[in-house]
């Protein structure tokens, strides 16, 4: 729980969601600090692993927050720039899609092999499909474990155009404008689809637009109510187009029952089992230099209850670690191998960032709502 790694997603997360509670009060200076303070949680991430795949969904993230700063600024002296049709939701479609690929994901073999059933066959042989395919995917379980690289990956296997969604793009502090973006997101994604091009809608955090909350006011209803409206759209059985919603969630116990009904692929993404911290083990220290003395399969038996997430921050850890007694013993040359004692140190001072209780409550929400 105390890397800086998760501090940082952690902080990005709680900034943004402020970020648009002001946004929708109209709160407009106060909404511009807290969105600027999550694009500084989010370029330090960046900074931190260029390499890493969600690095290109932590810049879509920006972009999106710096395009609103803009607009709240020109707001702030009376232009509004949301009412018309040149802001169309083109903005949000990802300059270049994550090239993110199955191999990039460890393990997670059923949840991949659902989302192939759901989208990628029907793609390639929708003749194959003659009562239709599911068109609303939720992808949830705990936070780290490779929902949005799932996403990713499906998009680049069958080449789609990839829309990224969060709650800020789409809420605005506009009466009404916020379910004419809905509209514009969904007629977008027609059009691209009715051009033989498959589209996804992926929506990150769900529960931020879907959830039921007591504080809610009218616009939160009615941006439901849109989804709502699309998504039965979709279902249309006559429909062949290849135009999808994936959600992904670490809170699917918020979500509105009527939302659940429309994602008819629910798919448990769980925390990575033996094989797969292995998996991911193997992934992360590639470019690293190892003592012979490490063991790998041990680690993998060491950490159990960790997420992916988890392990790349050991992973991390340890490179660092061996880096700074580099620079600290102030001799040249080369910084010493990692050493198994290395890893050890770091899995005793870096718990898991999931608490089992939480495990337990996504176990439960599988076997209830759970439809791969």
């Amino acid at each position: 729980m105390g890397s800086v790694h998760l501090m940082l997603e952690e902080l990005a997360r709680k900034y943004a969601k402020r970020a648009v509670e002001l946004d929708r009060k109209g709160m407009v200076e106060d909404a511009i600090a807290y969105y600027r303070r999550a694009i500084e949680a989010l370029s330090k991430l960046v900074s931190l692993d260029p390499g890493s795949p969600f690095s290109s969904v932590y810049l879509a993230r920006i972009r999106d927050y710096e395009r609103r700063i803009q607009e709240l600024e020109k707001e702030a002296v009376g232009v509004s720039v949301l009412g018309g049709e040149s802001s169309g939701i083109e903005e949000i479609l990802l300059s270049k899609r994550p090239e993110v690929y199955w191999e990039d994901i460890a393990d997670l073999e059923e949840a991949k092999n659902a989302i192939k059933e759901a989208i990628v066959y029907p793609i390639k042989r929708p003749d194959l499909f003659p009562l239709g395919w599911p068109r609303g995917i939720l992808l949830f379980g705990p936070p780290g474990c490779g929902k949005t690289l799932l996403a990713a990956a499906v998009a680049t296997e069958v080449d789609a155009v990839f829309l990224y969604v969060d709650a800020a793009t789409i809420m605005s502090k506009w009466l009404g404008e916020a379910e004419k973006n809905v509209a514009r997101l969904f007629r977008i994604g027609r059009e691209y689809a009715s051009m033989g091009k498959p589209t996804i809608i992926f929506i990150d955090e769900v529960d931020a637009l879907f959830g039921t909350y007591s504080t809610e006011v009218g616009g939160e209803v009615r941006v439901r109510n849109q989804f709502l409206k699309e998504m039965d759209g979709l279902q249309d059985k006559k429909m062949r187009l290849h135009l999808y919603v994936i959600g992904a969630t670490n809170k699917p116990w918020k979500l509105d029952e009527a939302f659940i009904r429309r994602f008819q692929k629910r798919i448990y993404v769980p925390l990575p089992n033996t094989k797969a911290r292995l998996e991911l083990f193997i992934m992360y220290t590639r470019s690293l230099k190892l003592s012979d003395d490490v063991d790998l399969e041990r680690l993998a038996e060491l950490t159990e209850g960790y997420t992916a997430s988890d392990i790349r921050d050991l992973c991390l850890d340890v490179q660092n670690r061996v880096v700074r007694e580099f620079f600290e013993s102030g001799v040249s040359g080369e910084p010493r191998p990692i050493r198994m004692d290395d890893f050890l140190e770091a899995i005793h001072r870096r718990k898991p960032s999931v608490n089992r209780r939480l495990v337990e409550y996504y176990e439960m929400w599988a076997r209830e709502f759970g439809a791969s």
